[in-house]
């Protein structure tokens, strides 16, 4: 990642953190020994899940905010969603996991998250269903559905950069 990227980064990650309100909703989860883990595992391209869950969660509780909608659930739950703490990437992982890794880790992180913090049902649903339509269950909650939007805008933000820079890298080599 170039360096004016990073720093792009991590602008955008103290923008969240200065958030007052949305800190307070979260601030046990940010600071939780498991949930700090997730800064050792990559998500998207020089993107750590830790980082990844917090823009999704941030972005979730602005949008439920502004629409009047159980927005405390969801930035809980959304910096929970991906908290299956392993490289997804890896065919050797130290944890075991029946299925491929897009179908079965919202019900990692469900069970993970579950271990730690207690959930409400909204907040279970926002988890496990964060993947939809490849969990099929339909998501309960509006909110539930909106993190399913979100989870994939950030991801393919992140990808984007990632090709952005590659794309960079070779027109400048040529």
């Amino acid at each position: 990642m170039s360096a004016s990227l990073q720093a792009k980064s991590e602008k955008e990650l103290a923008y969240i953190l200065n958030n007052a309100e949305y800190c307070s909703i979260v601030q046990d989860i940010l600071e939780n020994e498991t949930v700090q883990e997730m800064k050792k595992y990559r998500q998207h391209y020089n993107t750590s899940t830790y980082d990844h869950c917090l823009e999704v969660s941030y972005i979730s509780y602005k949008i439920c905010k502004k629409f009047n909608l159980d927005y405390k659930s969801m930035a809980r739950a959304a910096m929970l969603h991906d908290l299956f703490l392993y490289d997804w990437r890896k065919s050797q992982r130290d944890v075991e996991i029946e299925g491929l890794h897009a179908f079965v880790h919202p019900k990692i992180a469900l069970q993970n998250a579950s271990k730690i913090f207690d959930l409400n049902d909204k907040e279970k649903d926002i988890i496990v269903k964060h993947m939809w339509p490849l969990t099929l269950p339909f998501p309960k909650y509006r909110e539930s559905f909106i993190i399913t939007l979100v989870d994939k805008y950030s991801a393919l933000h992140e990808s984007f950069i990632h090709y952005k820079n590659l794309l960079l890298k070779k027109e400048k080599s040529l």
